[in-house]
Formats: structure tokens, sequence, C-alpha cells
């Protein structure tokens, strides 16, 4: 059992596991988010999906992957006593795995921005910085480079193991990208005009809440936090038994909620003060925030350098948090199952990114023919994964511990063997039983645009 690794402190667990759940969606997905859909309400109602969905389905994870001590797929199996639950594993393994394939697109994408950044290269009117973002996306070999040379970093990390690879980066990553959030958050709040940003975050219009406003907070709840993925599991596998699991389930829910407020309190004011209407997805990271940032600093253009600078290097580490949580789960699956050394599980899963990573940016670059129904593989990828594989995996989930584990075992992981107090206990009993496996439905017709 010691032979697998486990993380060597609370606070690794806790900074691990958050990040990897934060990630490039805190950045540009939640942020524009709120911010259309009724500011502070939005906030608020984003707040009560994070307790009644996002909290209870970690709680699950954590228990599946802490009791059974192993990977994803030995866990359920475990758990299920060798029935067919070990497929909900198996789903979470290839999720991930497909998931990281065009994650390392967008990932690439920022290493490359940084390097860019830090040689002036993205500085410019509006139609420059389009064009450049156009001519890099769309050459048939820098994506790729820069996409497979996030997974080799990715790699780096990862074949170090659990304690001296993944905890002892998470320890410098997450602080870094706090630092750096807070420092652009503060330069950007300074800037004239900025206030309107600020209200426009913070002020509650609850006249833009309405059901479908609702749906898409229970469902940023849900992917905000990796549910589904088989990430949570795989992490609660390295925790130690005295690990208070809703304590930490708890703390990290807060850590990626309030890094998605500061990257809205980023972003907002910076393009309050130009009269800029903030984008969702990549058009805001390459193209509309690199000439927000130039016009906010016009008149402090080395400000403006070092803000840019900043902000690159801090997708690039938000991304690298969410990578090698992705990478870990396939690595501890071929290490576990095929008995191979960390080192040739990790090439494996390198080599399988790598090529998916490939395939996906030549399909939203210079090869558009490469398509599946009518999609780029990036595309098809990402629908996949965030329309059917995550609800199905974060449903399964939610049933697997509500009704098929014995109720005892899943009170003695919730209470530590009864050193923790079960008061809460019944109410997560009912949450992981009716509420989440309910509001996970709702994500998925929503998702598919049913509801």
């Amino acid at each position: 059992m010691n032979d697998r690794g486990s993380f060597g402190s609370k606070i690794g667990i806790v900074l691990a596991t958050a990040g990897s759940a934060v990630g490039l969606g805190n950045v540009w997905r939640f942020p524009y988010m709120a911010g259309e859909n009724g500011g502070a309400a939005f906030i608020l109602l984003y707040f009560a999906c994070i307790l009644v969905l996002g909290v209870p389905g970690m709680l699950s994870e954590f228990i599946v992957g802490r009791h059974a001590q192993a990977n994803a797929a030995r866990a359920y199996d475990k758990l299920s006593g060798g029935r067919s639950w070990k497929l909900v594993g198996y789903l979470g393994i290839l999720t991930s795995t497909l998931i990281l394939g065009f994650y390392a697109v967008v990932a690439g994408w920022c290493l490359q921005y940084l390097y860019a950044s830090l040689a002036g290269q993205v500085s410019g009117d509006a139609d420059y910085v389009k064009n450049y973002f156009i001519a890099f996306s769309s050459h048939p070999l820098k994506p790729v480079l820069w996409g497979v040379g996030f997974v080799l970093i990715t790699h780096l990390v990862v074949v170090r193991g659990v304690r001296s690879g993944i905890e002892r980066a998470s320890k410098l990553l997450m602080p870094v990208l706090l630092l750096l959030l807070v420092i652009i958050v503060i330069a950007s709040c300074m800037l004239p005009g900025a206030t309107a940003g600020i209200e426009f975050l913070f002020y509650p219009d609850f006249s833009k809440v309405s059901s479908r406003v609702m749906l898409e907070a229970l469902g940023q709840a849900f992917f905000s936090l990796s549910l589904g993925t088989a990430c949570l599991c795989t992490y609660a596998s390295y925790f130690a038994k005295h690990t208070n699991l809703l304590y930490s389930a708890g703390q990290i829910a807060f850590l990626d909620t309030l890094i998605a407020i500061l990257a809205g309190l980023m972003i907002f004011p910076a393009a309050a003060s130009v009269g800029v209407s903030p984008d969702s997805g990549p058009s805001l990271v390459f193209i509309t925030l690199p000439n927000v940032f130039t016009q906010a600093f016009a008149s402090m253009p080395a400000v403006g350098y070092v803000v840019s600078v900043m902000f690159y290097a801090l997708l690039v580490f938000a991304a690298l948090t969410s990578t090698i949580s992705m990478h870990e789960i396939g690595t501890a699956f071929f290490t576990e199952e095929f008995h191979l050394p960390r080192s040739k599980s990790a090439w494996i899963l390198t080599t399988v990114a790598s090529v998916l990573c490939l395939l996906c940016a030549l399909s939203v670059g210079a090869k558009p023919e490469l398509q599946l129904f009518g999609m780029s593989l990036m595309d098809f990828f990402d629908q996949l994964t965030a329309n059917i594989m995550l609800p199905l995996g974060g449903m399964l989930t939610c049933l697997f511990v509500g009704w098929y584990i014995p109720r005892q075992l899943v009170r003695d992981e919730f209470t530590n063997g009864g050193t923790l107090s079960a008061r809460l206990f019944p109410v997560y009993l009912f949450a992981v039983r009716y509420v989440c496996p309910l509001c996970i439905l709702l994500v998925f017709l929503h998702q598919l645009g049913i509801i």
C-alpha cells in the first residue's frame, strides 16, 4: 500500500485537489457567465449549487477513492465486489484522457502566448491581435509543438510521483497562481472607470435570473469541481485515513470559487475601463484581453507589459494544475493494473495524450477536414465528454455511493471510523441519493438542449 505513495500534508491535499479543479474555465467561463446572468445573483445561485451538488458529489468520489486506496477502475471494482460497477472507473479514466488530449491544445496556446507576451508580440490594435491568433492557431506545426510540449511538462511532474511530483508542484503552483491573480486584480481595479466593471460583476440583477440561468449555475458547479472525471477518486486514494473528507471538500470548493470570483475582478474592471464587453471562451483570452490590456495600460506601457506576462503565466499555471491531475488518473491505472513502473505508465499516457493533442490541434487549424459528425475532432471530444461522459460518470458515482455501497461503510468513511461527528451524515446521504442525481440529470438534459 505504501508503494502507491500518498500526500504528505493537509495543505498538500487541499492545494493538489483544488488545483485539479482550478483551470482555464475558472478564468474565462465563470466571470462571463456571472456577468451576463445577473452578477451577484448568479454568484449566489452558484454558491447554492456548490452546496447541494458540488460538495456532496466531491465527497462521494473521496469516499470511493480513500476506502479502496486504488486507481479509479480498481476502486469501483473493489467496492462492488467485482461487479460491473468497475466500468464507472474505466469511464472516468477514458473521459479524463480525452479531456487531457484537447485541453493540452488550449494549454499549449497559453504557453505560446506567455512566450509571445514576454517577447512583446501580442500588443497592438484589435485587428492585429485577432490576426495574430488566427495565424498562430492555423499554423501546421506551432500549435502541435506547444501542445505536445505542455503534455511533456505535465509528464515531468507526474513521473516523479505523488509526494515529490504532484504535491510539491501544487504547493508551488497554487500560491503563485493566487499571488499573480491578486496582483492583476489590484492593477485592474485601479484603472479609471473600473468601478463599473466591479458593479457589473457584483450588482445582483435578479431580473436576469431564470430557469436557464439556474441550470447554467448548476452546470458550472458540476464542471468546475471536476466531478465525473475520476480525478477526485484518484487523488483521494492518496489521502491519509485521518483526513477529514467533509472539511477538505469544503476548503477545495471555497478555494475554487474564490479563484473564479477573483478572475472576474481581474477581467471586468479592465474591460469596463476601455468599454469592451468580454466574450466567452478562447476569444476572450487570446483576442479580447490582449487588446484590453494594451488599451487599459496605454499610458503605462511597462505596467501593461508586466500585467500581460503575469496573466499568461497565471493561465499556464492554472492549466498545468489541471493537466497534472488528468495525467495522474491514467498513470495510476496502468501502474497498478498492469504492474508497470510509474515511468512507463506515465509515458503511455503522455504518448496517447500527445497523439490526441496533435489531432485536435490540426482539426481546429491546419487540417479542418479532421472531423467527426460534422465537428472538428477537438469540438467533438469536448461535446462528447461535457455533454455525455461527465454527467454519466457523476450520476453513476452518486447512485453507487448512495444506493449500492453498504450504508455503514459510507458512514465510516464520512466519520473516519466514528472519530468525527455524524451530525451531517443524514444530510449528505439524502443529497447523494436524491438531490445530486436529480441535479446531474438536469445538467445532462440542459447540455443536450432538451431543457
